[in-house]
């Protein structure tokens, strides 16, 4: 059983695991593909090297340089935005300060 807040955030993101991304994403209505784990391992990355979740900047930018994506493509893969959906997929708290997405 997944711990999440009454948001369906991770209380803990140190719980995090690709089975419950899995998990979180259906409960989103999100199939992963490989598009969705190169952001979400980017992000889990990130964490773990800043402490603080990544600003969806950070996220556009990797995936154009390493998918030749488009700006708006993080928008495609998690389409109700990053902050309700890639953040919680990516097993992170729910960022208090952000407007994006």
């Amino acid at each position: 059983m997944v711990r999440t807040d009454t948001e369906g955030y991770l209380i803990d993101p140190a719980e995090w695991s690709e089975d419950v991304a899995r998990e979180l994403a259906g409960r989103e209505g999100i199939t992963l593909t490989d598009e969705h784990w190169e952001a979400l391992k980017f992000m889990r990355a990130y964490l773990d090297e800043h402490q603080i979740a990544p600003d969806v900047r950070h996220v556009m930018k990797h995936l154009a340089d390493f998918r030749g994506t488009g700006r708006n493509r993080i928008f495609e893969l998690f389409p109700y935005g990053y902050v309700q959906q890639a953040c919680k997929i990516a097993g992170m708290k729910r960022p208090r300060a952000w407007s994006t997405g």
